[in-house]
């Protein structure tokens, strides 16, 4: 069955170690993104989702023009952060693992994440929505983010780990019916 991201409730974070004694968060806001995904057979779901890289914010305008900028995203070169999935592997009742490519500035590597199923309900204006959760771990060099500082007390400004948070709210489509010929009088 064809579900399409809510946008509305869905987010995407992600957390990195800043000089190397605090965490830093930030966000995507638009992200849009299809899923195929059928209750009674998790394995054959497939998902392609695309992030707007110059929606990210951190809450610091500074630190987002340089994220944006060629040192990691390079959001004029490069505006969207894809990813397509590329198999499902069950983990329990609720849980899987999410296989798939992530493409960042052009360079488009392997990533899996941990997934739970929340379930799904008939929302109050008749749609039929899902709910899911992800989370992963990704080092930010394997896609050319290399930028960084050494730091005077040693270690570096910004962490290699980037910590990814998924909160997706999905809405099913509603299947067309097939199309029917108009048979001549």
């Amino acid at each position: 069955m064809s579900w399409i991201l809510d946008t509305a409730h869905t987010s995407v974070k992600f957390s990195a170690r800043h000089m190397m004694i605090s965490t830093v968060a930030g966000q995507f806001s638009r992200v849009s993104g299809t899923v195929d995904f059928d209750e009674a057979a998790p394995e054959k779901t497939q998902v392609h989702v695309k992030i707007a890289a110059d929606s990210l914010d951190t809450k610091d305008e500074r630190r987002d023009a340089h994220l944006k900028s060629p040192d990691f995203l390079d959001v004029a070169n490069y505006p969207d952060i894809e990813f397509k999935s590329t198999g499902v592997e069950r983990t329990g009742e609720r849980t899987a693992k999410l296989h798939g490519d992530l493409t960042i500035r052009g360079v488009t590597r392997p990533v899996t994440l941990d997934v739970e199923y929340l379930g799904k309900a008939k929302s109050p204006w008749g749609t039929w929505n899902a709910g899911f959760e992800a989370t992963g771990k990704i080092n930010r060099e394997d896609w050319g983010l290399n930028w960084n500082m050494l730091l005077e007390t040693g270690g570096w400004l910004v962490g290699k780990e980037v910590k990814i948070e998924i909160a997706a709210e999905l809405i099913q489509q509603q299947e067309q019916p097939a199309a029917v010929e108009a048979t001549p009088a």
